[in-house]
């Protein structure tokens, strides 16, 4: 794991319409955590989506399921970075309920490309977007914070 830099955290509340008939998160709600802090994470870093301009697309993703998630609780997803292409981010995620932050319940990944919207085609990641996308948010530094205390 030393080619990915955990670059960003967020938390979501378990919402009981994310449970299934068998009384767990159903496994496509798995991908909507991890889109949410994707989309938390570019916004935060001012990489948001501009459906007039240019932004990401998700061309690969995936996620092995470790742990059963139930409601009530929060989970906490991790975003961390690999490799940066012309256009191209390799992004893995990691999600953990808060109330059991050393629980490992599911790892994902996703290859998500730089589009610009308008011409449907690859658009070439900027300097200042490469030094933003692997510079860690502010949750990031909270973290680091809550371990030294």
């Amino acid at each position: 794991m030393s080619d990915r830099t955990l670059v960003h955290v967020s938390r979501l509340g378990i919402r009981w319409a994310d449970m299934d008939e068998l009384g767990h998160v159903n496994n496509a709600v798995y991908f909507t955590y991890m889109e949410n802090a994707r989309l938390d994470w570019l916004r935060e870093i001012g990489c948001a989506p501009d459906p007039q301009g240019e932004g990401p697309v998700v061309v690969n993703a995936s996620c092995t399921f470790m742990k059963q998630l139930k409601y009530p609780g929060d989970v906490e997803v991790r975003m961390l970075v690999g490799e940066i292409g012309r256009s191209s981010i390799q992004t893995w995620q990691e999600i953990r309920r808060v109330d059991q932050p050393s629980v490992l319940c599911a790892q994902g990944a996703a290859k998500v490309v730089w589009v610009n919207y308008l011409l449907e085609r690859s658009q070439p990641l900027s300097e200042a977007q490469r030094a933003r996308i692997m510079q860690p948010t502010q949750s990031v530094l909270d973290i680091g914070k809550a371990g030294a205390a």
